[in-house]
Formats: structure tokens, sequence, C-alpha cells
């Protein structure tokens, strides 16, 4: 199906063109290989006989890489979910999920482009409460969810015996985890060896017992030989190897994401037949580099312990002496200087982890290796992206000549407000200076004694005294000095909004690396998802933010820039210094 076929046949579902038919959901289960009812074909013949008999419509659809005649069918436990959760700032709650074709028929019930779907039984559909709690809102919202084996009344006898399925249906993959948990570690603690055996040796089916491969064994014995006593790279002893006839165990190239979401069907048809590879450097070296070949094999704790399950090919002395030359060898490659690409470090991913700058083709993009369960769809941006962005933000962050109008009349009301204020309770700062002072002396008197009592640590007391000196000195100033340095203040601040301009008007004419010197004196961290990001700036442009995300209103008191005085100073000499790096 081409690519333009697939578009037209979407067109038709979003039409509603499906809206009064059904759609059949079928999975094969990765947890409980063994059980009848786990056969797609079977779940699908009695998912059409419970349509045929309810006569209920069957999409005749077919979209690739979803389904086939209206049929869904994918392998994969329901059991497993992901354990992020993340939460937006509209009260959205969301995490992945981990079966995509049960993604999708999920968006499209919600949607409402199909009637309802057919399931086989509860477990067939969810075994874990994430999953579940999706399709129970889908089913109060009206969405028609047949069940073959079961009917589910309406009120609370039907609302307890979902609750009893989901709840059997999850215990029983809770039971099957155990169980292969607890017999592989049972079988780890006797030293048998729990997962395929390495080149040279044979595996046949049994963990018990892993023979010597003849043809193999031989030549990986030889390759610790050489590797102990020549001065041959990995490189060399791999095409030495190859010399030898020596291949890597017979394997099935990986699936295709298209291969991934066929039905089990067409899967079948596909040519995976096992072939042996030639090996490579990394092969060379996981080789002579793994205790295995001495007899052992990894215990619970992640030790190397004695193997009951095969032989030793090599010696300890072999392996040790191997060991010994391949760190001689060992070098690190590193970048004597790090690649000066802009906005190194500024893009994060929500998840938490950084988008790294690397070149392709002579134009910069960024990459971030997010964890494996990171819902954010966009692994990777380009220069353009960041670069919209940023400029974006700068060019709404300065003030318009009615905000400064705006900020410098809160300014004069503050200070009329607070002379007034000082003046009309001269007696009441005198009074509280006073205390101040006594609090201060009393902690200075007896200090061995509140740390003898525990009544302060010496952190808490040296805060508390840090906190009485504070207020003194602002006790202390006078209603001339506080004005005043509320202006000077405020003048700083403004002075700030009017280099912030100045950075927009030539931001979008500087080179690259200019760009990323005007705004890494704004910008503390750029967080990225999918399309969308959200920019936060140092602390000294805090209230211009506030004004740029909602222009109408005074969200920091001119008062408050009292505590940012610091930073002020240091953001003005910052972009004074960035402005001047411009080259027009």
């Amino acid at each position: 199906m081409n690519l333009d076929d697939e578009k037209l046949l979407l067109s038709e579902v979003k039409s509603g063109l499906h809206r009064e038919k059904y759609l059949v959901y079928a999975r094969k289960s990765t947890d409980d290989t063994e059980n009848q009812k786990n056969s797609i074909k079977y779940q699908k013949a009695e998912a059409l006989r419970e349509a045929a008999r309810a006569h209920l419509p069957v999409a005749a659809l077919t979209l690739s890489g979803f389904c086939t005649d209206g049929m869904v069918s994918e392998r994969h436990s329901a059991f497993k979910e992901s354990v992020h959760v993340d939460f937006g700032d509209d009260g959205a709650v969301q995490y992945r999920v981990e079966r995509p074709k049960f993604h999708r028929l999920m968006e499209f019930l919600s949607k409402r482009y199909f009637k309802g779907v057919i399931v086989l039984c509860w477990d067939r559909f969810s075994r874990n409460k994430a999953d579940e709690v999706i399709i129970r809102k889908l089913m109060k919202a009206g969405i028609d969810i047949r069940f073959v084996r079961t009917q589910y009344d309406r009120g609370s006898a039907g609302e307890l015996h979902m609750d009893i399925d989901g709840m059997f249906s999850e215990h029983h993959s809770r039971v099957t985890r155990e169980k292969v948990t607890d017999t592989m570690r049972a079988k780890r603690a006797e030293g048998v060896c729990t997962h395929r055996a390495n080149v040279g040796y044979l595996n046949q089916g049994r963990m018990e017992w892993k023979p010597l491969d003849p043809e193999r064994a031989p030549v990986v014995r030889r390759l610790f030989e050489l590797a102990a006593t020549t001065d041959w790279s990995l490189a060399d002893l791999a095409r030495w190897a190859i010399g030898q006839g020596f291949t890597m165990p017979p394997t099935r190239r990986k699936r295709t994401d298209a291969e991934r979401l066929a039905d089990d069907e067409l899967d079948e048809q596909i040519d995976r037949e096992k072939i042996c590879r030639p090996p490579t450097a990394n092969n060379i070296h996981y080789i002579l580099t793994s205790p295995f070949y001495t007899g052992k094999v990894r215990g619970n704790d992640g030790t190397w312990v004695r193997s009951t399950s095969h032989d030793a090919l090599i010696g300890e002395e072999l392996f040790g002496r191997v060991q010994a030359r391949l760190t001689q060898r060992r070098t690190s490659l590193r970048y004597p200087k790090m690649l000066d690409h802009p906005f190194r470090g500024l893009a994060r991913c929500r998840c938490g982890r950084v988008y790294t700058p690397y070149e392709q083709k002579g134009a910069v993009y960024y990459g971030s290796r997010c964890a494996r369960d990171c819902i954010n769809p966009r692994k990777s941006i380009n220069f353009g992206m960041i670069d919209g962005w940023f400029a974006s933000f700068v060019q709404n962050l300065w003030l318009t000549d009615a905000q400064i109008a705006e900020f410098e009349a809160s300014a004069e009301t503050e200070i009329a407000r607070d002379t007034a204020r000082r003046a009309t309770h001269v007696d009441d700062a005198e009074r509280r200076k006073k205390t101040l002072r006594e609090d201060l002396g009393y902690l200075a008197d007896n200090k061995v004694t509140l740390l003898r009592t525990g009544a302060y640590t010496a952190e808490a007391l040296a805060a508390e005294e840090a906190r009485l000196v504070h207020a003194l000195s602002i006790a202390e100033v006078g209603p001339e000095e506080s004005a005043g340095e509320l202006r000077q203040v405020v003048a700083r601040g403004l002075t700030l909004s009017e280099l912030v301009k100045s950075v927009a008007n030539v931001y979008e004419f500087s080179k690259p690396v200019v760009k990323d010197l005007l705004v890494r004196p704004i910008i503390s961290e750029l967080t990225v998802f999918d399309t969308t990001a959200k920019i936060q700036c140092k602390n000294a442009f805090g209230w211009l933010q506030a004004y740029s995300s909602q222009p109408s209103g005074l969200y920091w008191s001119p008062s408050e820039l009292l505590a940012h005085q610091g930073d002020l100073e240091v953001a003005v000499l910052a972009l004074t210094e960035a402005l001047g790096a411009h080259v027009p």
C-alpha cells in the first residue's frame, strides 16, 4: 500500500465512514506462550463468530502497521507498563502505553471513528491498571467493547465483575513473572548458565549443559593465545579468525518496525533465516574479556562464580595475561578541545536528559539519549528550532513604553507609602531596633550554653544571627536612604530591559556563536517536548518574563527587585559584554 492510499483510507476513517462498525482486537502474550487462547488465529475466529451471532458489522479496513480487514493483532505483554508519569500544567497526566497498536486503537475509539471493538476476554485486552483505566473510561463514554467470553452487566454488579476479572488477569501475570524470576535465581545460585552460551559453546536447548563447539572452540582458544603473546590489534585478530573460516553463531536479523507490527500470519511468511556473520573487532574484544571461557557464569549478585553447566576453555593464568595485555594497549579517545557548537547544554528533554549538539552534513543538530520510559517523541532537534524559540522569547522580554511608565509609577507609589509609614511609626521602629539588638546580645552572651543544651545547632545559631543582623540593617535605613536605594534598583532594572531590547534587535542578524553569547546571560534552560518548548530565564529576568507572559498586569512590585540587586548588576554587565561581541 503506497502513501497516497494510506492517507485516503485515514481520511475516510476520520470522516466517519466506519462510525457504525467494529474492529477486532487479538493479542498474543509473550509471557504465556503455551496457552491455547493465546493463539491469534483462535482469537480472531472466536471474535468473528461473535460478530456474526450478534450481527455486529466488522469494518473492512486495512491499514499497514495497524489492522488487516478490520482485525488488529499484536504480540506484546499486557502486564508491562511504563513507570514514568508526566504531569502537565493544565491538569493533564500522561504516561506511555507500551503496546503501539492498542494505543492507536484507543485513540480511534476515543474519537468515535468506530462504534466499538470485539475482544476474546479481559486478559487479552489488559493486564495492568494503567491500560485498564483507559478501557473503563471509554466504556463509560459509551464505546461498545464486546467480550466474547463474558458479558458485563450495567451497574455495580458488572463493575464488580470487571474488577474481579482485571484483578485475576493481573495476578496471573504476576505469578508467571515470579515463577520465572524465582526459577532463574535458583538456577544461577546453582552455577547454571541461564542465557545463551558464548561463541565456542553449543546451545542445545538445555541450561544445564553447554558443550564445547568442536569447530569454533579451538579457534577461540587460539585467539586467547595470540592475544597474550603477540602485538596484534583486535582488528588483526578478527582478520586472522576470518582467514581460519571462523564465524559467529547463526542469528536472525532484527525485525524492522513494519515486521514488528505485522500480523502473525504475515510474520511467518517473512524470510528471516539464521545466518553466520564474520567476527568484528568488537566481537573479538567481547570474547577476550569474558570470564565465561574460564568456566564461570554470573551469579545473582553479579559476581562470577564457578559454572556447573559448562567446562573451562582456557585457564585462569592465560586469561589474566590477556587482560594485562589489553590494559596496556587501552587508550582513551577524548576531544582535546570541546567542539564549539552554540547553545550547548541549554536544551533539555522533559525527562531531564540534555540535548547534545552534533554535526551532520554540515548542519548542527541536537540529540537526546532519553530514558527508556520518556514519552517525548522528539529525540532530535535542529539548530533552527532552538534559534526560533530563543528569538521569539527575547522579542517579547523587554518592556514597552507603557509598561515602563506603569513600573515607574508603581515605584513612586511604593516610595511614598514607605516614607509615610516610616514617618508615622518612628517609635515602633526604635522599639524594633532595640529588640533586635537585645536578641543579638543574648545570642552572643549565651552562645556556649545554647549549643550545649541543644537549643541550637551551630548552623542554626549562625543562621539566626545572620537573620537578626539583616533585619537590623533594614530597620536602620532611613526614609531617604530607602527611597534612593529603590530608585537605583528600578533604574538598573529598566537598563536591563533596554539591553534585552537591543539583544532582540541584533539577534536575528548575528552569527550562531554570537547568538549563543547573547542568550546565555538571559536563559538558564530550555525544556523541549515534541514541538513545544518551555524557557526558564535567570533570576534577574524573572520580572521581565512575568510581564511578557501577561503584559497587562504588574506581577512584580518594584521593591521585590531589591532582593535581586546582585543578579541585576551581573546581568547588566554580561549583556553589555555580549552586545559588544556582536558583529553586524
